[in-house]
């Protein structure tokens, strides 16, 4: 199949430690002659001609992070003309043959993952875990399109339980607690935020509690995709 040259999916993979909201980025690096430059970048890839964008979303994300079925959400398109004229985004550009002032049109999606999920590996191109406040300048227009995509899920976080696909399989109250506080950029109640928990039906506690931690472990739960299916006008809301 032949890709797109005017068409791609750029894909903000967004990872929780447990403490702190991250984001997936990977460099380029290019020399010419004795110079060279190294920049960070989302992942992204152009789109193979008759292959929906979902498709190609999908593809991007499993050939970085060898997951399947992955939150993925669509969020926003991007095609200023201005878009790819950073000096070294021309650079590049150049350097494989294509015209840098030629439209290029990006669909962003943001993925969500625990970041225990994956396993980095150096396939042509270093990938990293980068707090999303420590993120500096990415090349493109890629940190507007990390900053659409955190709003993005900052907007929807308030009404819908996503933000559990950032959590392990098995997590604690206080985990939930902290991964929305992080994205809300808030603090909660303890005693508020447990009641609010209380009335999410999907949200199972198990007959478990951590193991391995210096405190008193705590009691473990977990997330029912299924549960949530049956319930979901039971609405959710975190708005502060």
């Amino acid at each position: 199949m032949e890709l797109n040259n005017y068409i791609s999916v750029d894909c903000v993979i967004f990872g929780f430690d447990g403490e702190r909201l991250k984001v997936l980025l990977v460099d380029r690096t290019l020399s010419e002659g004795s110079t060279s430059f190294t920049d960070l970048t989302l992942t992204g890839n152009h789109v193979y001609e008759n292959e929906p964008l979902d498709a190609a979303a999908d593809r991007v994300l499993f050939e970085l992070t060898g997951l399947t079925n992955i939150y993925l959400e669509q969020f926003k398109t991007f095609a200023h003309p201005d878009r790819l004229t950073k000096e070294n985004d021309i650079k590049w550009l150049q350097h494989d043959g294509r015209d840098p002032f030629q439209r290029i049109v990006s669909v962003g999606y943001f993925a969500l993952l625990a970041t225990d999920q994956v396993t980095l590996e150096w396939k042509g191109r270093n990938v990293q875990w980068v707090p999303v406040d420590e993120v500096g300048e990415l090349a493109f227009d890629h940190n507007l399109i990390l900053e659409s995509a955190l709003l993005s899920l900052r907007n929807k976080i308030i009404h819908e339980p996503i933000g559990f696909e950032l959590l392990p399989q098995k997590f604690t109250l206080s985990q939930v607690q902290k991964v929305y506080e992080i994205i809300l950029d808030t603090e909660f109640d303890k005693r508020n935020f447990r009641k609010k928990v209380a009335r999410m039906k999907y949200l199972i506690p198990l007959d478990e509690k951590q193991k391995g931690v210096a405190h008193k472990p705590a009691q473990l739960y977990m997330f029912s995709r299924d549960v949530y299916g049956n319930t979901k006008k039971d609405l959710l809301n975190f708005i502060v």
